[in-house]
């Protein structure tokens, strides 16, 4: 893999519940594939409610992180992705300027999305600063 990678992604989303439910949508290997179908991930650090790590080869290769910060009544979900896409022996790619904008459109919208989409489901209708048993179904 070169020195820099050629993706390097951040994405920040702010999920009322706590650590722990968020951790536990990553911590089982079966939802990876529904989350990143053209990724194969290993895992190198497991941290519990904190989130986990993971190398990352298949379409990319590099290393991606979920990181479940305690904040406030909830947990600030950050996701970083740091990867150069690959051809499908594994090798590093060196794709053309807006070839790899549109790649790393397409990986920042799908970080979104999955955020977005545990915010839903986890969160069940509830809001920052409104405690779980007064939410209404």
């Amino acid at each position: 893999m070169p020195a820099v990678p050629a993706i390097d992604l951040v994405d920040e989303t702010f999920l009322a519940v706590p650590p722990s439910t968020v951790a536990a949508a990553f911590a089982d290997p079966r939802s990876w594939s529904r989350y990143w179908p053209d990724l194969v991930l290993k895992v190198y650090r497991d941290r519990g409610d904190e989130g986990m790590r993971w190398t990352v080869r298949g379409a990319l290769v590099g290393t991606m992180e979920v990181w479940c910060e305690a904040m406030l009544d909830g947990t600030l979900l950050h996701y970083f992705l740091r990867a150069t896409p690959a051809d499908t022996a594994g090798n590093p790619l060196d794709l053309p300027p807006r070839q790899l904008a549109r790649e790393y459109d397409a990986r920042a919208r799908a970080a979104k999305s999955i955020a977005l989409g545990l915010k839903d489901a986890l969160e069940d209708g509830r809001q920052p600063g409104v405690p779980p048993s007064v939410v209404s179904g």
